[in-house]
């Protein structure tokens, strides 16, 4: 029996297809750091208020309770996926519907998206939810966030 009727007459051999497999899960994973690339910028400028067009402060603001409750639900979204995805069961669970070589890949896009909803949707809070009124401190607190 020939390799051409195991696999069919129209497969593509085993060795184009594994390089083909390669080269699409290098593509996937390339693609979603590069989107975790743009989202962490982003995530600087989002916090910081510079550059970015939607910032922590910035949007039309609503009630303090409606606010809270979305910001809520969208750091929730992301805590969820982020520690959900990251546990040994769901990863268990991934790999019986997809390769585990992209697995990573997948945590990494899936959190970045998820942090770009958080952007795009979060609302602005009208009331000081926190201050430091000595500038020594502010300095300190400001350098602190732009270390991470």
């Amino acid at each position: 029996m020939s390799i051409a009727m195991q696999t069919g007459p129209n497969a593509a051999p085993p060795a184009i297809a594994s390089f083909a497999t390669r080269l699409l899960t290098l593509c996937y994973g390339g693609l979603a750091y590069l989107i975790f690339f743009g989202t962490f910028l982003y995530a600087v400028g989002f916090v910081s208020r510079l550059v970015v067009p939607k910032t922590i402060d910035s949007g039309s603001a609503s009630s303090p309770m409606t606010a809270l409750l979305v910001n809520l639900v969208l750091m929730s979204i992301f805590a969820v996926q982020h520690s959900g995805m990251a546990r040994q069961g769901f990863k268990k669970l991934f790999v019986r519907f997809a390769s585990p070589a992209i697995e990573r890949s997948t945590y990494v896009l899936l959190a970045s998206l998820s942090l770009i909803l958080l952007f795009w949707q979060w609302q602005p809070m009208p009331t000081m939810v926190w201050s430091i009124q000595n500038p020594a401190l502010a300095g300190v607190a400001t350098a602190g966030g732009f270390m991470g």
